[in-house]
């Protein structure tokens, strides 16, 4: 009888350690690129150390100083667009999301 009971609870701890380890079913992986006014490798060292001042849920940063873009990988449920281009208007880098960037033209 004890071994069943034991049985039983380690296929209980077991199932909730698998389920607790299952990604939230809110969580949406966003990636935006960024037009930015990024004009040298400064700019890039200001961005790419302060990653933190672009807001919560940050997964990855990428700037291409050449195409004078930043490539934001970030948790839409934590952060938005709107957020971290105020993120990078605190550092002091004009930017904009791509897409709005192009549609001006």
């Amino acid at each position: 009888m004890k071994k069943i009971a034991m049985l039983c609870l380690a296929l209980l701890l077991g199932a909730g350690v698998s389920l607790a380890a299952k990604p939230a079913a809110g969580k949406k992986i966003v990636t935006t690129v960024f037009a930015a006014d990024v004009d040298c490798e400064h700019c890039v060292n200001k961005i790419m150390n302060n990653v933190p001042s672009l807001g919560k849920g940050i997964k990855d940063v990428q700037v291409d100083l050449e195409k004078k873009e930043v490539t934001v990988v970030y948790d839409a449920s934590k952060n938005s667009d709107e957020n971290i281009v105020k993120g990078l208007a605190s550092l002091k880098v004009q930017a904009e999301p791509k897409e709005s960037a192009e549609a001006g033209k």
